[in-house]
């Protein structure tokens, strides 16, 4: 947990009573069943007591959504505790009756991580520490930084009060206990009194409270204690905040790109956006991940486990060695082949392993312990039957494409028609009105002739002959143009599918791409509104500047296809794009593609489960 500024009051305004419903889009809702009672875990952690004091949204993103993730703050913690956790033990029985007690048990000890729980306290805690002397127990809970300067705070003491009333439930003698700092050593007692027991016994009753209205609480409003908070990512509280109040955006006004090309090459980042709200968003999570992919290609290739490293050997390469902390994700295209041990560690520490063809495209994937949130599967499955839903969601994900693609022939054309922009404003507006899934099919499939008839016009001159276009085509692509389009498009898949199950929604259960046997639906869904500015400029990118020439290609039988060290250089080009910082149309701060991805997957589950009104589409400026 991370630590509070102050020791004010920590709980959020009790919303009001929730009726059980998701929504998605502002015209209609889903009823969703609350949890029934006999659902919620008849004990509660001491942890969550601590957690509900201070945040009441981190307590139900935890405990009942099952979300976690770490920064510094929380691997400091686990590392302060590692030795403490190293091996569990249990508080030694005493002698009943008139028997004495043997001279050993009469020496005090400390007993580690000793679990206790009783169901008449409804409290399960496992304690630090124990300290024995007799039938006297105190108990010490670790905490990571320094004492804070007026005391400890209330959630803390309350931690440790619940462990008190443990242990006298179990029938030690417990006055009290103590918090350890251990960045400076210190140890604090904390005084067990009546108010501070009623405090408890409160913080158990809301816990359950929260838990049984099957409705996340609201975030909290600009509120400091959200710094350092290793959830921030999840809560995303300021963003929330925002898109819950923030009325419907107005067409941008069309200008020069004021960005340095330096900065931005393909002028997608746009013109600062004017937000229509009064305070910026704090961006309370790191703009980009310092852990990047692994891709692995090549016949013959192997992967296999070295201490806490991958070692990749290619024949008649130098084997490679990467270390796993540093790892989000391994990427096997073609016929790799990976040990046992390999996949067990890579598993272990929730890094999602995907097997792809040598053209890009995943066919399957392997990853630990599925997602926790079994509140946001429910909503997504109601979602997905209702057609209405799906449609509220489609017409925004096609709006955006749309306009994302006519800003990208806007800023890159060579001469930019105005017919051409025209038609797509306009198709775009179509979309927002389409009155079914397979009318707003038409209009995507009309809007993306206009778009790639225009496509060979934000190339080079002198290589629009040598990387001839004239329109989309697949399976297999008849062209170079097309297929980079398609490798890069399966790069892409890649990425949304990942994004959409860390976030605990189902990749194959989409809302515009209907599910069908086999397909990622979902995923598809999230990379339609990043086609254009991710894809489609990688694909220009690699052109342009002469990282791929004719001589990267292999013709045959109708069919054109990338050769192996022509897909490296365009994956490094993808990553290249997908690390770029872009400054977010609506929050007005930088963060990476990546993270954009995963953005845009925590909005909609946000959407799901009625949090915010519509699903907020990333449009570029």
């Amino acid at each position: 947990m991370s630590e509070a500024k102050d020791s004010t009051a920590r709980r959020a305004d009790e919303s009001e009573e929730i009726s059980g419903e998701i929504a998605i889009g502002r015209a209609k809702s889903l009823p969703l069943a609350p949890p029934r009672e006999d659902s919620v875990p008849d004990l509660v952690p001491a942890r969550m007591i601590n957690e509900v004091l201070y945040c009441e949204r981190l307590m139900y993103l935890e405990w009942v959504q099952g979300e976690w993730a770490d920064n510094r703050y929380t691997i400091d913690g686990k590392a302060v505790h590692r030795r403490v956790d190293a091996k569990a033990q249990v508080l030694k029985a005493r002698a009943s009756g008139d028997e004495e007690p043997k001279e050993e048990e009469e020496r005090p000890y400390s007993a580690r991580s000793v679990w206790l729980s009783s169901e008449k306290l409804g409290i399960t805690a496992k304690i630090d520490i124990v300290e024995v002397d007799g039938n006297r127990v105190r108990p010490v809970e670790y905490k990571r930084g320094k004492e804070p300067p007026r005391g400890p705070y209330l959630p803390e003491r309350a931690q440790v009060a619940a462990q008190v009333l443990l242990l006298r439930e179990h029938g030690y003698e417990c006055e009290g206990g103590d918090l350890y700092f251990a960045a400076e050593r210190r140890r604090v007692p904390v005084e067990q009194t009546a108010d501070l027991e009623a405090t408890v016994r409160r913080a158990v009753a809301r816990a359950r409270e929260l838990s049984l209205r099957g409705q996340c609480p609201p975030p909290l409003d600009d509120d400091p204690k959200c710094f350092g908070c290793s959830l921030s990512g999840i809560c995303l509280p300021d963003e929330v905040n925002v898109l819950k109040d923030l009325r419907d955006e107005e067409e941008p006004e069309e200008g020069p790109n004021p960005f340095d090309v330096g900065d931005d090459p393909w002028g997608l980042a746009g013109p600062e956006p004017s937000p229509d709200f009064d305070r910026p968003v704090r961006r309370l999570f790191p703009a980009r991940d310092d852990k990047i992919p692994l891709y692995v290609r090549g016949r013959g290739a192997q992967l296999r486990l070295v201490g806490e490293r991958i070692v990749v050997t290619i024949p008649g390469e130098k084997a490679t060695e990467v270390r796993i902390t540093n790892t989000s994700s391994v990427t096997l295209l073609g016929t790799v082949q990976m040990t046992a041990q390999a996949q067990r560690r890579l598993m272990e520490e929730g890094i999602p392993i995907l097997f792809a063809t040598s053209g890009g495209w995943v066919f399957g994937r392997a990853i630990g312990n599925e997602p926790k949130n079994v509140e946001l599967k429910s909503a997504q499955f109601a979602a997905t039957r209702d057609l209405a839903t799906c449609l509220r969601f489609a017409r925004s994900v096609v709006k955006t494409k749309i306009l994302n693609s006519r800003t990208l022939l806007r800023r890159n054309h060579r001469e930019p028609s105005n017919v051409t922009l025209g038609e797509l404003k306009q198709l775009s507006r179509k979309a927002e009105e389409a009155s079914s899934i397979d009318s707003l099919l038409g209009i995507e499939g009309a809007a993306a002739r206009v778009y790639f008839q225009a496509f060979s016009g934000m190339l080079k001159a002198d290589l629009e002959s040598t990387f001839s276009f004239d329109s989309r085509n697949r399976r297999p692509p008849r062209d170079p143009v097309n297929a980079l389009l398609s490798f890069c498009y399966g790069l892409l898949v890649r990425e949304t599918t990942m994004a959409a199950h860390a976030v605990g929604l189902d990749p194959l259960l989409g809302f515009y791409h209907q599910p069908r046997f086999g397909r990622a639906s979902l995923a598809l869904d999230l990379m339609e509104e990043f086609r254009p500015i991710i894809a489609d400029s990688t694909v220009l990118s690699v052109i342009n500047t002469g990282v791929v020439s004719p001589e990267d290609f292999v013709q045959g039988q109708g069919a054109v296809a990338l050769k192996e060290a022509a897909r490296k250089k365009v994956i490094q080009a993808f990553e290249r794009r997908m690390d770029q910082l872009v400054t977010h149309p609506v929050f007005d701060y930088k963060l990476s593609y990546r993270r954009v991805l995963e953005i845009q997957a925590r909005l909609l589950s946000r959407t799901l489960l009625g949090e915010l009104p519509s699903y907020p589409g990333f449009r570029v400026r």
